[in-house]
């Protein structure tokens, strides 16, 4: 009988990179998602705390907010991606019935590299989404929290107001009865 274990190593370790890299892809979805979460949360309490700034601050508040909404988006269209191929084709078992133990495995190492190679293209216009948006919120929250602190220790001066001082005195106060 022919030794098959190499190619039954092979066959063992393509599909766990094949799987390595599926749950990787699912990992990064994950943590889009936190991202996300995190960066629709920030952006209300960004904004409540610029109320009462100077314009100038007010306006340059938008750059920040135009980068929270660009990575939102960028990491929304991970979510759009196609599914990861997995490799062996439950509709291929029919079909490999007739064939020996080593041409499954043979089978089973081929479809492992093509899987890998075709997901290799999401995988990787995912991770550039990802990073980059990743740095967008990085340089959107930096920029925010630079603003937020310029805000805290610019003094704005504020305009005396002025008061009218009303003598009590002089004002006729009418006289009430209750009843009982």
């Amino acid at each position: 009988m022919e030794d098959l274990r190499h190619l039954e190593f092979l066959a063992l370790n393509s599909k766990e990179i094949v799987e390595k890299q599926v749950d990787s892809y699912r990992q990064q979805h994950s943590y889009t998602g936190t991202i996300i979460g995190v960066t629709v949360l920030f952006i209300p309490f960004f904004l409540n705390g610029l109320d009462g700034t100077l314009q100038v601050i007010q306006f340059i508040s938008i750059v920040p907010i135009i980068f929270f909404i660009w990575a939102i988006l960028l990491m929304l269209s991970i979510f759009r991606s196609k599914p990861l191929d997995q490799a062996f084709s439950v509709t291929k078992y029919k079909e490999l019935l007739s064939k020996t133990y080593k041409e499954i495995l043979l089978y089973e190492i081929e479809a492992n590299a093509n899987s890998y190679t075709k997901n290799m293209r999401f995988t990787e216009k995912s991770t550039q989404k990802y990073t980059y948006g990743v740095g967008l919120t990085t340089i959107a929250i930096l920029v925010s929290i630079i603003l937020l602190l310029s805000n805290k220790f610019i003094a704005i001066e504020k305009v005396p107001a002025k008061v009218q001082v009303v003598n009590i005195g002089k004002i006729p106060v009418k006289e009430i009865k209750l009843k009982k």
